[in-house]
């Protein structure tokens, strides 16, 4: 671990990051155009002190989460990233691991887009980062573990992932889901991630062994679907897909279709998440 080089390469990212790419408010009496420690603590869910404690060159080897969490909330680029994995001592992670920390520039673009649900997903459909709109929207998706990080997954094994949508939707939805895993199983050939997951989800679901035996194959771009939000009602929405040049993650925006659907959406964003309820999710619109 190269400590005094890390302390040093965190504190000048922090530094050279404005706040408006981040997310955060630049209020009138900041006296600095980079981010506050303290800021960065939030972004990354760590406490002001440990940050502190890097920055300064007295922490011990931080873990290979809290430097993905550092990476996001100072919205490092991959090399960047690399770069800071390197000087903490440990390898970078491998194409998937990589792959599970949301590029920069699809960050930034999260942010610019406030009010306007949206979400960084991989191309296996795992929800890597989501605005605070995209969250009252569907649920806090991001937090998953094992299998459940994917959205096909989740689809075919849990019946509280369906219930959001109309039940004369859920084929059409199914089918565009297995057709997406398809088409990056076909990109991935051989990634024992893919493989894995296909076959365990055969073990899982006859509906999904039946769908992928049909062989479809679409890479998702633009949809619309009806979500039915548990409080504000249904929601009809447009879903705009922005994909990176190797397919390897997608920036999903959702817009409202119709104007009582953008009635709803800002009722929701007043609402904001008390007594969002446990236990109950709504699948993210892929």
């Amino acid at each position: 671990m190269q400590r005094e080089q890390l302390a040093d390469f965190l504190r000048r990212r922090r530094e050279a990051i404005r706040p408006a790419e981040a997310g955060v408010a630049d209020g009138p009496r900041r006296r600095t155009s980079g981010l506050r420690r303290e800021e960065v603590a939030m972004l990354a869910g760590m406490s002001t002190d440990y940050v502190v404690r890097l920055e300064q060159g007295r922490s011990s080897r931080p873990s290979v989460q809290i430097l993905g969490a550092l990476a996001r909330a100072l919205r490092l680029s991959e090399d960047e990233r690399d770069h800071l994995f390197h000087l903490a001592g440990h390898r970078p992670p491998p194409a998937d691991g990589v792959a599970r920390l949301a590029r920069a520039g699809l960050m930034r673009m999260l942010d610019l887009l406030g009010h306007t649900p949206a979400m960084v997903l991989s191309d296996l459909g795992e929800i890597l980062a989501q605005n605070r709109a995209a969250a009252l929207l569907t649920g806090d998706h991001v937090d998953f573990a094992g299998d459940r990080r994917y959205t096909v997954y989740r689809w075919f094994t849990d019946p509280a992932a369906r219930s959001a949508a109309p039940a004369e939707d859920q084929e059409h939805h199914a089918r565009y889901l297995v057709a997406d895993l398809r088409a990056a199983a076909g990109r991935r050939s051989g990634d024992r991630e893919v493989t894995g997951l296909v076959e365990r989800l055969q073990a899982a679901s006859d509906d999904f062994s039946r769908l992928w035996a049909e062989h479809e194959v679409s890479v998702r771009r633009a949809d619309r679907k009806t979500i039915l939000h548990p409080r504000v009602g249904p929601l009809l929405m447009d879903c705009e897909t922005l994909l990176t040049p190797d397919l390897g993650q997608q920036l999903l925006v959702l817009t409202p279709a119709d104007p009582e659907t953008r009635e709803r959406l800002d009722l929701l964003r007043v609402l904001g998440t008390q007594s969002f309820p446990t236990g109950r999710t709504t699948p993210p619109a892929r």
